[in-house]
């Protein structure tokens, strides 16, 4: 299975509505629920009114898109990275899944699955 390794930093983001959010950019990941809106995003493009950010995420891709009949991938990828003591933060998307982790993981994070039998791209 192929990793594609995403070179921008992102950023974890609380935000007060998603008016300031650019959907036209590369990546924007949002999520509502009645606690919260999340934005993940390149952290060039944080916008203005974000409440609490974290900055420091760098973002790989599972290649190709996943069948929901898939099973365990996610579950395969984050147990190599928690044997490795790297933590993630994850999201899935309808095609694919991405795994960030935090910058001064990620260097390691990519030799671990390449240990593992995954082709990094």
């Amino acid at each position: 299975m192929e990793i594609k390794k995403i070179e921008e930093p992102f950023s974890v983001c609380k935000v007060k509505d998603y008016s300031k959010v650019d959907l036209q950019d590369t990546f924007s990941f949002v999520a509502k629920t009645d606690e919260e809106l999340s934005l993940v995003c390149l952290t060039q493009s944080v916008p203005d009114n974000t409440t609490e950010r974290e900055d420091g995420w760098k973002a790989m891709r599972i290649q190709g898109e996943l069948d929901f009949s898939l099973i365990g991938i996610l579950s395969e990828i984050s147990t190599v990275l928690a044997e490795n003591k790297i933590g993630i933060f994850a999201i899935s998307t309808y095609n694919t899944d991405y795994i960030l982790v935090k910058e001064e993981n990620y260097s390691n994070a990519l030799k671990a699955l390449a240990r593992a039998g995954y082709e990094i791209v």
